[in-house]
């Protein structure tokens, strides 16, 4: 089984490339369960038809974490991928990072973490708490960096380079780097840029996927780009994703940069 976590900066289109991810996975007939970690609770709702699905944390606020059962939690959506949203407290109150930990809590108890391949869906502006626990505790083993050509998102990868580089000595925690998705945003160069970054912190470009507006004409749609074009030149993109991801076996302890290696790399693609 393979369990893998997709982190990035908030906004970067993590969950629009989760959901395709595991859309393009299920195509090849395997079983998948998405995990959304994120209070937004909307990394499942494309696979789900537009639907946002009851979150962990909102049913033990409501019931207790006694009454809930897998089915309450568990939901299958597009070509039976299983859909689970971790959720958070409610706004202003708690950490966040709580609903993941209950989420993985109330998961294994009902022995529902299995499956070919778990895909995490986590906020990757914040690599600390609970946040961090799929890396951690050892639940995500190959990590994938979600970003753009865009400073800011670069910047937040590199952070996480550091989160795995310091986790990866841990006796509980497996997760070493995977690899690189650029999630483009138009800039120029923006490939060859990322391709740069990848290799800078000892890794790979694993996927370049172009910014397309059948993205927004999926989601206007309710749905993922795999199920609502499955011919287009994207859903092939999510595909090839799909692909080296079960092939990839190349997994590395990232090297970070300094915030001005950083900085004078962008600088060399203007």
């Amino acid at each position: 089984m393979k369990q893998i976590a997709l982190y990035g900066k908030g906004g970067i289109g993590k969950s629009t490339t989760s959901a395709n991810l595991s859309a393009a996975l299920s195509e090849r007939g395997l079983d998948i369960l998405q995990i959304g970690c994120d209070p937004k609770r909307d990394s499942t709702r494309m696979l789900m038809h537009g639907t946002f699905i009851p979150t962990v944390m909102d049913l033990v606020r409501e019931r207790g974490e006694p009454a809930i059962s897998l089915a309450d939690v568990e939901f299958r959506g597009y070509n039976d991928v299983r859909c689970v949203e971790a959720g958070g407290p409610e706004p202003g109150v708690g950490c966040a990072g709580r609903g993941i930990i209950a989420t993985f809590q109330i998961l294994e108890k009902f022995g529902a973490l299995k499956g070919d391949v778990i895909v995490y869906d986590v906020l990757g502006d914040v690599v600390c708490g609970g946040f961090a626990m799929p890396m951690r505790e050892g639940y995500a083993q190959d990590i994938y960096l979600v970003t753009s050509g865009e400073l800011m998102s670069l910047y937040a990868a590199n952070n996480i380079c550091k989160a795995i580089k310091r986790l990866a000595s841990r006796i509980k925690s497996k997760c070493r780097l995977a690899g690189v998705i650029c999630n483009a945003k138009g800039q120029p160069q923006e490939e060859e840029l990322v391709s740069a970054f990848a290799q800078k912190v000892n890794s790979n470009l694993i996927e370049f996927i172009p910014r397309d507006r059948i993205v927004q004409l999926a989601e206007l749609n309710r749905k993922t780009v795999i199920e609502y074009d499955p011919a287009s030149a994207q859903a092939e993109h999510y595909r090839s994703l799909a692909a080296r991801v079960i092939g990839n076996t190349t997994l590395s302890i990232p090297t970070p940069l300094e915030i001005d290696e950083l900085e004078s790399l962008a600088y060399s693609f203007l």
